[in-house]
C-alpha cells in the first residue's frame, strides 16, 4: 500500500465526519503494497483504512464494494464499508474515488502453518459459496485478455530466457482458457489476490481477508491457486520459495473441500491453474517493476519470485488432491 496522493488530518476527518465515524485521533500512511493510497485512521470510535484509489475509476469501484458490504452480510470477515448518509459507499478526495473501511483485528501470518491454512482454505471456500448470489459483475481485470495485452510492452526489458517462458506460457494459457473444460469450470466473484499479507489473525484465528480490488467474476479453482501458490511454498536452503509444501496444500484443499468439493474438471486442471496463477503475478510484478509510478512510500515486488515459481509450476507439475 503506497502514498501516491497526500491526505492531511482536516480532510480525512472531514471525510469521517461526514461517515459518522469519529474525531480523527491519529493518521498514518501505509507502506507495503502498490496500486492504492491507504491510511491507518484512528477515531474515537475505532480503527479504519481510509483508501483513494489511483488506477481504478468511480465507474468499476462500485463492484468491488458492494462485493465486500455482500460478504459482509453473509458472516464472511471483510472490511465493510462505510455509507454516508445517503447510503453511498464510493466517496472522493482529491478528485478521485476514495472509500473507508473498518480495520481487521490481528496481524498478516507471514510463516503459514497447517492450521493456517486450513483456516484460510475453508474461509475462501465459504466466501465463493457466500458470492454466488452477488448480482453485480464485472470480469477479472488481471485474466488472460490483461496478459494478452500487457507482455509485449515488458517483453523488451527481458533476457533471452525469460523471453522464451513467458511467450510460452502465454500461449499455453490461451489454449486452455480456449477449452471446453475451462469453460465449464464452476465460476463467481473471487478474490484473485489473496496473499498472506491480505488475510488476518488474531491468536492464532483468522479473522478476516482485506484488499478486495483485483476481485472479479472468475473460475473459483484460479482464485483457489492463486492462494495455493503464496501459502503453500517451501523456502529452500538460501531461503527463496518456490517450492511446493505439499502438506500444507493438501490441507489447505481439504479444508476447502469440506465447504465446497471440486469436482473432476477442476481437478483435472489444477496443474494448469497453477501455472495461470503464477504466470498473472510474473507479468504483473514485471509489470510494476520495469515500469513503476511514483509514491512517497513504494517498494516494488521482486518479479523473480513468480518467475521461479512458475519454472516449478512448469517443470513439477502437481496434482495435490484432498485427503
Amino acid at each position: 500500500m503506497a502514498v501516491y496522493t497526500e491526505i492531511t488530518p482536516t480532510e480525512a476527518q472531514d471525510l469521517l465526519h461526514r461517515l459518522d465515524l469519529g474525531n480523527v485521533t491519529s493518521l498514518e500512511g501505509c507502506a507495503g503494497g502498490i496500486e492504492n493510497t491507504n491510511y491507518f485512521v484512528t477515531t474515537d470510535k475505532n480503527d479504519y483504512v481510509l483508501t483513494v484509489f489511483e488506477r481504478l475509476s468511480f465507474e468499476q469501484l462500485p463492484y468491488y464494494l458492494h462485493l465486500m458490504q455482500h460478504l459482509a452480510k453473509q458472516g464472511i470477515p471483510v472490511p465493510d464499508p462505510a455509507p454516508d448518509a445517503t447510503g453511498a459507499l464510493l466517496h472522493s478526495l482529491h478528485g478521485k474515488p476514495a472509500c473507508v473501511v473498518n480495520k481487521l483485528l490481528g496481524k498478516s501470518e507471514l510463516v503459514p502453518q497447517i492450521s493456517h491454512c486450513q483456516q484460510v482454505g475453508e474461509m475462501l471456500a465459504r466466501m465463493h459459496l457466500a458470492g454466488k448470489d452477488y448480482a453485480r459483475e464485472q470480469p477479472n481485470l488481471r485474466s488472460l485478455p490483461w496478459w494478452n495485452e500487457t507482455v509485449p510492452v515488458i517483453l523488451p526489458h527481458l533476457d533471452a530466457a525469460q523471453k522464451a517462458l513467458l511467450l510460452s506460457e502465454l500461449a499455453y494459457q490461451n489454449h486452455v482458457f480456449a477449452s471446453s473444460a475451462y469453460a465449464a469450470l464452476p465460476c463467481g466473484p473471487v478474490h484473485a489476490d489473496l496473499f498472506r499479507d491480505n488475510v488476518m489473525f488474531d491468536a492464532g484465528k483468522l479473522t478476516g481477508f482485506f484488499d478486495f480490488y483485483f476481485a472479479g467474476n472468475d473460475k473459483w479453482l484460479f482464485d483457489l491457486a492463486v492462494a495455493l501458490n503464496d501459502w503453500c511454498l517451501n523456502a529452500d536452503q538460501s531461503g527463496v520459495n518456490g517450492l511446493f509444501n505439499e502438506q500444507n496444500a493438501r490441507h489447505f484443499i481439504a479444508a476447502y473441500e469440506k465447504v465446497r468439493p471440486l469436482n473432476a474438471a477442476e481437478r483435472q486442471l489444477l496443474p494448469a491453474m497453477l501455472r495461470a496463477a503464477a504466470l498473472r503475478f510474473w507479468i504483473s510484478r514485471l509489470w510494476d517493476f520495469h515500469l513503476p509510478r511514483e509514491a512517497s512510500v513504494l517498494k516494488a515486488h521482486d518479479p523473480t519470485h513468480f518467475e521461479r515459481v512458475l519454472r516449478q509450476r512448469v517443470n513439477a507439475p502437481l496434482r495435490i488432491m484432498a485427503t
